[in-house]
């Protein structure tokens, strides 16, 4: 069952069953992926908005999360979906954010054509909200690069 697809009465059962996505709160009522986009603009600043409504990508090295070291999470900007936890964070050389895994079910993926060739975008599964794009070119155990805009997320200290 993918947390992407949930009615609420799959979610009841999802929730029941512990498929939920971690941070899916049972109170949680917002409907996320139905917010209007005049919402959004209240929600979040000009920048953040760009990046989680629009896929706009950030400029390399300006995130401030890019030197955060504290123990904790990384969570959705848009919704507050744990993404990511601080011990999966390493740093890439590439300017975003990156994390080696992912919290399973956080994230939804699709293909994206924006610059020529394939690319794997993901995206918050709660809120649906822009968050990166994955390579094949990270560390071990699963060589895997989830590559953040830091304008996506939000840093939790433990």
């Amino acid at each position: 069952m993918h947390t992407t697809d949930l009615s609420r009465r799959g979610f009841l059962m999802a929730t029941a069953f512990g498929l939920a996505a971690p941070g899916a709160a049972f109170a949680q009522a917002t409907d996320w992926k139905k917010l209007p986009d005049a919402e959004w603009r209240k929600r979040l600043s000009q920048a953040s908005y760009m990046v989680l409504r629009h896929e706009a990508t950030e400029p390399p090295g300006s995130s401030p999360l890019n030197k955060e070291k504290r123990k904790g999470v990384f969570a959705c900007a848009g919704c507050g979906l744990e993404l990511f936890k601080s011990d999966w964070k390493y740093e890439s050389g590439t300017g975003w954010p990156s994390f080696w895994t992912v919290n399973k079910g956080a994230v939804g993926t699709k293909t994206d054509f924006k610059i020529g060739v394939p690319r794997k975008e993901y995206h918050c599964a709660r809120c649906g909200g822009h968050q990166g794009h994955i390579f094949d070119d990270g560390p071990k155990p699963t060589g895997l690069r989830y590559c953040n805009n830091g304008l996506a997320l939000k840093f939790i200290p433990a």
